[in-house]
């Protein structure tokens, strides 16, 4: 839970303030196109050595250091003078959250393989309140402190510190077992799972692509989120508080529903229904945000606060499309990596269309076209299958 809820501030908490963010760092629009995209770039580059890192170091070794990069990272970013020195440290607590997002759907299939579906509902609900209180805290720190929005984003680091004692302590103790028994474990179960869940195969695996791709695509939707819907609003005549409170909307319905959703998933054999569904809510809210963002900002804020709990849903469809913690860190690694690669135009492409045509209705129609394409990996990858 600790863990989980350090995953999303140091991307939450930029959103609210980007624009003073823009100011101080020299930064353009395009620029900070890049800078909502960097999360898939690191996601995905340093997601993909989270299986070996496991299987050398074990995933609490691995956990513990990347809450460690957390904390530091989110501690000298503020510190920065430009907007390349910015991005640049931003690199840091990415790489620390990519691991953890990679290694802890593996946790709860080794320590809780019964009960895949409550637990990632759990650590999906830890996730949402520390990405809802960084959108909705970081402009009052800020002001609290006269104003300086460098302080507002790095006081999460405080926040990131409190979650290396346990790790380290499970790190150290293993829970009660040999600390590196997950790493053995991972390494010796490769070799009976050479012949269908290896890289090879899962390339060749129709349902481990669509997990990709529905992971891509959803990852690409909640980075614009991420990082442009409170521009949007702000762009629409609300104050940057409001924009940020609406943001933060989107995180908090997260905290009941993704508990909901992925324990009612993990129940179902078949999950495509449910991806289908809260695809129309992001349909809805971008149709919305297109026509009127301010005539009805709370309903649109809802709206895609469910379309967001796609996140926990490909999170419930990777550990059960798994057959055991193995072939999960694999399909985990595959499926996130290859997914926040594919994520990596979108919130450029953002950037870059808003700032050649002056507005936000045709970056709302980039996205809404988006959503076809991930409503059909969700079918796909909601299927009764497994892989390994």
């Amino acid at each position: 839970m600790l863990a989980a809820v350090n995953l999303r501030p140091a991307v939450t908490s930029v959103g609210p303030v980007l624009e003073e963010a823009r100011a101080g760092l020299g930064m353009s629009a395009t620029a900070a196109g890049l800078l909502t995209s960097m999360p898939a770039v690191c996601f995905a580059l340093v997601g993909f050595t989270a299986p070996r890192l496991a299987r050398r170091f074990g995933p609490d070794t691995v956990l513990v250091t990347g809450m460690a990069a957390i904390a530091a990272g989110l501690a000298l970013r503020p510190l920065s003078t430009n907007s390349a020195l910015f991005v640049a440290l931003s690199t840091l607590p990415l790489a620390g959250i990519a691991v953890a997002n990679v290694l802890l759907p593996v946790v709860v299939k080794e320590r809780f393989p019964h009960r895949v579906g409550a637990m990632t509902g759990f650590y999906s609900v830890a996730l949402n309140v520390g990405a809802s209180t960084a959108a909705a805290v970081t402009v009052p720190l800020a002001r609290a402190f006269g104003g300086d929005w460098r302080v507002g984003l790095g006081a999460w680091s405080l926040l990131a510190a409190v979650a290396v004692p346990p790790w380290l302590f499970l790190a150290r103790d293993g829970n009660g077992r040999d600390p590196a028994g997950t790493a053995n474990r991972l390494s010796a179960a490769e070799p009976s799972i050479r012949g269908s869940a290896t890289h090879t195969h899962l390339t060749r695996s129709p349902t481990a692509w669509a997990l990709a791709v529905y992971f891509g695509l959803q990852a690409t939707a909640a980075y614009v989120i991420i990082g442009w819907l409170p521009q949007i609003f702000r762009d629409a005549g609300l104050s940057a508080e409001t924009a940020g409170l609406l943001f933060a909307v989107t995180s908090v319905l997260g905290i009941p529903l993704s508990f909901a959703l992925a324990a009612v998933a993990g129940g179902l054999r078949k999950q495509s229904g449910v991806a289908v569904t809260i695809g129309l809510f992001g349909l809805a809210g971008y149709a919305g945000l297109w026509a009127a963002p301010a005539a009805a900002p709370w309903l649109w804020a809802c709206l895609l606060g469910v379309a967001n709990c796609s996140f926990p849903l490909a999170l419930t469809m990777i550990g059960m499309r798994g057959r055991d913690s193995a072939t999960v860190i694999r399909l985990s690694a595959f499926a996130q990596s290859t997914g926040y690669l594919l994520s990596i135009p979108g919130p450029i492409l953002v950037g870059a269309l808003y700032e050649h045509s002056g507005g936000w209705q045709v970056p709302l129609v980039f996205m809404a076209l988006l959503m076809l394409p991930q409503l059909a990996a969700g079918l796909v990858a909601g299927r009764d299958r497994q892989v390994g």
